[in-house]
């Protein structure tokens, strides 16, 4: 591997600067922050905003911010993003840390359909496959991906009168019960399903977003009742929001 060069790693500390505060940086911050000599922050400020790295910002002189060929760049990696690829790798790391069945899933319309998955080593386990499609609100992906959405929304997709279709005696077939559950989820920030779809399986389920903050997926984790504990729950909570958070970073989520 070939040796850093200190010039591009220096303008690359001042670009990464931009990430944290308000966005907007002087030079004379740039100095403090960074320890490194003014004429040497002046030469690579001046070389950034040459190549729209960074530009001025109007209303405040002496200031910049990220220019537009930064967007660009971010811009082009989301777009080679994929959910899938990215969410079958932290599914995957998920599962070898917990060795319990991991899934990645997103919502179309009132159903979910597992687009990453990785098995269990263990004898009993789920048994599923990518591609599947469930009613949401019978997972806890369902149900996590359900709460996420604008009550608008989630009125337009399961009104008060919706027939809601039961897999198990566990199921929630009535959308009352459904919205109250969808609130205690949005308040706790994970979601649990107790043999609602499968009636030998329970699992918890966190929320993955991208780089604008939107829900677009959940993570979750399914174990069978013989492994099912409120002790287990709780650390397999912590194991989905922690693999949910690391997805949402792969796809550009920088947090609040």
């Amino acid at each position: 591997m070939g040796r850093l060069v200190p010039a591009v790693t220096r303008a690359l500390d001042i670009l990464e600067l931009f990430l944290d505060g308000d966005g907007t940086l002087s030079a004379p911050e740039i100095v403090r922050r960074l320890q490194l000599p003014r004429t040497t922050v002046h030469e690579l400020v001046t070389t950034l905003v040459a190549r729209s790295y960074l530009t001025p910002v109007p209303s405040a002189p002496g200031r910049y911010r990220l220019g537009v060929r930064s967007y660009q760049l971010g811009s082009r990696y989301a777009e080679q993003l994929d959910l899938a690829a990215e969410g079958q790798q932290v599914a995957r790391l998920v599962a070898e840390t917990c060795d319990e069945t991991v899934h990645v899933a997103i919502l179309e319309h009132t159903d979910v359909i597992y687009i990453a998955k990785v098995d269990s080593t263990h004898a009993v386990r789920m048994v599923s496959a990518a591609g599947r499609r469930l009613p949401a609100h019978c997972t806890s992906v369902g149900k996590m991906l359900l709460a996420s959405l604008p009550e608008v929304e989630l009125a337009a997709r399961i009104p008060d009168d919706a027939q809601l279709t039961a897999m198990t005696p566990n199921s929630i077939t009535d959308p009352a019960a459904l919205r109250t559950e969808l609130t205690d989820i949005r308040e706790r920030g994970t979601a649990i399903e107790s043999r609602e779809s499968n009636p030998d399986v329970s699992c918890v389920a966190a929320p993955v977003r991208d780089r604008s903050g939107r829900v677009v997926a959940a993570l979750s984790i399914s174990v069978p009742m013989i492994r099912w504990s409120e002790e287990r729950r709780t650390e397999l909570s912590r194991l989905a929001a922690k693999g949910a958070a690391d997805l949402s970073e792969r796809l550009g989520y920088r947090g609040v």
